[in-house]
């Protein structure tokens, strides 16, 4: 018999009933019903019930160990007594009965229970992250990530894709965010910097002549933490392609995400067939967002030109100053109550905006500040217009085209969650075509890259030398899905004379591209295809199908919100020999403690 199981926790069967067996796991939980003494025992697989009797030599064993304690039990397979199986349980037809038992290693008193889902305090959770991972939902999550992880790389194989490793210690990028930066012990006062993507790594593949590329790549960036992004690093489905258009790039990349999802969706509906393409431009118009969550069956409508010289001055001033209004309906709420439309314009304002108008209806009959300062003939041409029935409200957001793009969508998806119309049941995916290539910057008083500077400008030099800035559209394209922007793309700009332009529209000189990206303009020299491709991120993606809210349910070892590992003990300090060998010394600055402000590094 093997030294510690013959069967895992998940395997036994009513067939395999008189049989002797050895097991291995965790005390999941204990039950002692006086004399009789019930244990779940847990391993990676699944859970069996053990139970021991004053005749089992077993039972004193398993009564002074603790939950979570590791053991192995020797003993016999028996049926359930009638009405007590347990159809929840893949082995709930069978219990063990233990004929011995050895503690492998005693549990001490647990900082937090594992048995449960009961909410523990995040530092508590990320503190002792090993006990966390025991729990059932955490450790199906990271099993799902894995399978979803397999399951892309298949596909991509499939699809025609080789996988290759691209450098985690690189040069710094003078673009995107904050590097982590590697002090270089052979080089002193120099620095490596661990990559934000493999960007020019994998355009560089394409000018070598490999032709479809892909990675499951790290990547890391110093940010902070959100909701859907790690601080630190992050896992992204890395891609690239050559000799191809937009459409090719959409083709190859659409079955394997929509694949994946079905393959994982636990019955929800994923998108079938091409999925959706929409503008930038009518995104911000009718979602107030590029990252469209299309469940949410809500349009919002551009209403500006009702309100041109109309009788509510208010909107009237701010139409004839070139702002905009934005109309967002709240279906079927003629039975809420007026605190229902306060308290979204209450919430509107929490969020540093002057507030939302809205237009109450009842049967028809018209009701708030609006209807009754635009006049009920003109509020009734606007619910027409809008298409809107007799019991349908609505809100307005008001200001600059941008501004109110935002509230408008911020509005909408808060209009939708209060009104129960986001379908849970889907998975919606949509592309996001034709950014912008340019965009001024308000600040800074000048044109600007408003996305990726790599990307080939749609007219390509022509549209460069002839067209208005902020009037050129890139080869540039997002992935969304529920609401989730799970990667951007582009084909990219594989000729140095288009780069050169490009960069120079937004204020740099050929000088700056030749020194701050010397590596790729260079390789573009010598002849490069016409390549592009897109990177959709791993955590997003298990984040969505697993249905959690944040990103570090999915991650096996997350940091908290600061960066900071709370198990390990990262970021650390390290001692005087590390920075001597790394030609570095800190500065601390004045007044301050090392834990208070942030170190400064220069080389001795």
């Amino acid at each position: 018999m093997h030294a510690y199981r013959t069967h895992t926790c998940a395997q036994l069967r009513a067939t395999q009933v008189g049989e002797e067996v050895r097991l291995s796991g965790w005390v999941h939980r204990k039950r002692d019903h006086g004399g009789v003494l019930f244990i779940d025992l847990r391993d990676h697989y699944g859970i069996t019930q053990v139970v021991a009797d004053v005749d089992s030599p077993a039972l004193p064993v398993l009564e002074a160990v603790r939950v979570e304690s590791v053991v192995t039990i020797d003993g016999v397979v028996k049926a359930r007594a009638d009405g007590t199986s347990n159809r929840a349980l893949a082995t709930g037809e069978i219990e063990v009965f233990a004929r011995g038992a050895t503690v492998q290693s005693a549990a001490q008193e647990l900082p937090l229970p594992v048995a449960g889902e009961a909410e523990y305090p995040e530092d508590i959770r990320l503190r002792y992250r090993y006990l966390d991972l025991r729990r059932e939902r955490i450790h199906s999550n990271i099993v799902l990530r894995s399978n979803v992880i397999s399951s892309i790389r298949r596909r991509m194989v499939d699809q025609g894709f080789t996988e290759f490793q691209t450098p985690i210690l690189t040069a710094s990028s003078p673009e995107g965010a904050r590097d982590y930066l590697v002090p270089s012990r052979v080089h002193p006062g120099k620095f490596y910097a661990l990559p934000q993507a493999p960007q020019m790594f994998k355009q560089l593949i394409m000018v070598a002549g490999f032709d479809r590329y892909f990675q499951i790549a790290p990547c890391f960036r110093d940010e902070d933490a959100r909701a859907d992004r790690s601080p630190g690093e992050f896992y992204q489905l890395d891609l690239e392609m050559s000799f191809v258009t937009q459409d090719d790039v959409f083709a190859a990349l659409e079955p394997v995400l929509g694949g994946v999802f079905e393959e994982f969706a636990n019955g929800k509906s994923v998108t079938q067939g091409a999925f959706p393409r929409i503008p930038y431009r009518e995104a911000m118009l009718k979602y107030g967002s590029d990252k469209p969550d299309l469940r949410n069956p809500i349009l919002i409508t551009d209403v500006s030109d009702h309100f041109r010289g109309s009788g509510f001055g208010l909107f009237a001033k701010l139409v004839e100053s070139g702002n905009v209004v934005r109309a967002i309906p709240a279906p079927k709420t003629a039975e809420k109550s007026r605190k229902f439309f306060d308290e979204m314009n209450d919430w509107a304002r929490s969020e540093g905006n002057a507030g939302l108008g809205y237009i109450t209806q009842k049967g028809g009959e018209l009701g708030g500040p609006i209807a009754k300062n635009h006049g009920e003939e003109a509020t009734r041409r606007l619910i027409a217009e809008l298409g809107l029935g007799p019991d349908d409200g609505i809100f307005f957001a008001a200001g600059k085209e941008g501004q109110a793009a935002k509230l408008a969508g911020l509005a909408r998806t808060r209009v939708a969650e209060q009104l129960g119309l986001i379908d849970e049941s889907r998975f919606d995916f949509c592309w996001i075509v034709d950014f912008p290539m340019f965009e001024y910057d308000e600040e800074a008083k000048k044109v600007d890259f408003s996305h990726n500077p790599f990307s080939m400008p749609q007219g390509e030099l022509e549209a460069l030398e002839t067209k208005d800035p902020l009037d050129i559209l890139a080869y540039q394209y997002d992935i969304v899905c529920n609401g989730v922007e799970l990667s951007s793309g582009a084909i990219r700009n594989h000729r140095p004379d288009i780069m050169y332009k490009a960069f120079e529209i937004a204020g740099y000189s050929r000088e700056d591209v030749d020194t701050n990206f010397s590596g790729m303009i260079n390789a573009f020299k010598f002849g490069a295809p016409p390549h592009g491709g897109s990177a959709p991120g791993i955590d997003r993606i298990v984040m969505l199908l697993a249905g959690e809210p944040n990103i570090r349910e999915v991650v096996l070892f997350p940091m908290n919100q600061r960066a900071e590992d709370l198990m390990m003990g990262a970021p650390s300090e390290v001692s005087a020999k590390q920075l001597r060998d790394l030609h570095i010394r800190l500065i601390e600055q004045p007044g301050a403690t090392r834990k208070e402000k942030a170190e400064l590094v220069r080389p001795e």
